[in-house]
């Protein structure tokens, strides 16, 4: 953990609530994110960032290229104030944000749009028409584990076989307007998932050895239709594991750069806490109970207290159950309760990370010698992606 009375004491002058983030965790984050990709690149999630001078600044650190977005009007965006590298990891549907991406050639030689079935690049066409220029595209390949009926991981692509992903490939390399030149391959049931018991650590070794085996047969039944120049996989949670595969170019990981609480709990690395958000003591209801005002910031995903915040600082505070966190109080049970005051701050982890950013126009970037640098998020800067 960062030393927060570094922090606080930084940002003393700031109107809760307010997100921080500390300087030094993060840029040894991104080291160590590069340390555990073993020289395979690694493209920066902005969904798991949102904050344009952070990837920015990610990406000129050794060891990162390109991004991945999760919107095409963020791509183009992104493309628009430099980025020159943009792996859409969503199919989209986006008339306007197709519309810009056809009439700018920088936009297009910039970005890749992903898609997974035939009927993707029938919507592409009916927005924009069979004689588009040509766009650069990728298939989505379905990395989850499937034992008989039993399917663990997200549900994604359609295409999880080699023969799918060739037959997608023949297709595409039939239709005027697309270029083929990518594949993606998510592994969230081992990036994102911790290593919380022993039947979890089996699927995930089981998992990344049908990985290995399978992500060759599909680079190279695709190769049979397409020069690919991207095979990307893995995420901050899988990046030793999924970086040994020498079918893939690259490797993905965002989430790690904040390390929010659901990434606590994983075997091969620790997780460091760098992003955070402060709320504010605004009354004690009881002894050992204090309320602070706002932070009823829940996570996406399954509903449960992992997509809860957690309070950091003071140690020993939890929420109270039949409450949890409130769009305008949160009350924290615990003895660190007892030494707390109205108006006094509390240090709060969000569940995953970009997402925090949604709830805060700035970030407060604190560097080791207290320096203070506010920087827009997404929300700052006036953008909303979805």
């Amino acid at each position: 953990m960062p030393p927060f009375d570094r922090l606080l004491q930084a940002t003393a002058e700031l109107d809760t609530p307010f997100a921080v983030v500390d300087a030094p965790t993060l840029w040894s984050n991104a080291d160590d994110l590069v340390r555990r990709a073993a020289g395979v690149p690694i493209r920066v999630a902005s969904k798991s960032v949102r904050v344009r001078s952070i990837i920015e600044g990610t990406l000129q650190r050794d060891g990162f290229a390109g991004v991945m977005s999760y919107s095409l009007a963020e791509s183009t965006w992104l493309v628009d104030h430099g980025v020159d590298d943009v792996l859409l990891a969503y199919p989209t549907v986006g008339r306007q944000a197709l519309l810009d991406l056809v009439a700018d050639e920088r936009r297009l030689a910039a970005i890749t749009v992903m898609v997974d079935s035939t009927e993707s690049l029938d919507h592409l066409d009916a927005l924009l028409g069979t004689d588009h220029p040509t766009i650069r595209i990728a298939i989505d390949v379905d990395a989850s584990l499937k034992l008989g009926p039993v399917h663990l991981g997200v549900r994604r692509s359609p295409v999880h076989s080699a023969r799918q992903a060739r037959r997608l490939a023949a297709a595409i390399e039939r239709r005027r307007g697309f270029d083929l030149v990518g594949l993606m391959f998510y592994d969230a049931q081992i990036a994102g998932l911790p290593d919380s018991s022993r039947a979890v650590r089996l699927v995930k070794r089981r998992s990344a050895a049908e990985l290995l085996d399978r992500r060759s047969l599909v680079v190279a039944a695709v190769g049979e239709h397409a020069t690919l120049e991207i095979v990307n996989a893995g995420g901050t949670g899988s990046l030793e594991i999924t970086g040994q595969d020498p079918a893939i170019t690259e490797l993905t990981a965002g989430s790690g750069l904040f390390s929010p609480t659901l990434f606590d709990g994983y075997d091969a690395f620790s997780s460091h806490p760098a992003a955070f958000f402060v709320l504010s003591v605004v009354r004690k209801p009881a002894r050992d109970i204090a309320t602070l005002f706002a932070g009823g910031y829940v996570a996406s995903g399954p509903t449960s207290r992992t997509r809860q915040p957690t309070a950091a600082w003071p140690e020993g505070l939890r929420p109270i159950g039949t409450e949890g966190a409130g769009e305008v109080q949160t009350p924290l049970r615990g003895r660190a309760a007892r030494r707390l005051t109205i108006g006094d701050r509390v240090v709060m982890r969000y569940a995953k990370a970009g997402e925090m950013c949604e709830r805060f126009d700035r970030v407060a970037l604190v560097d080791g010698d207290g320096t203070v640098e506010q920087l827009p998020t997404y929300r700052g800067e006036g953008k909303s992606f979805g």
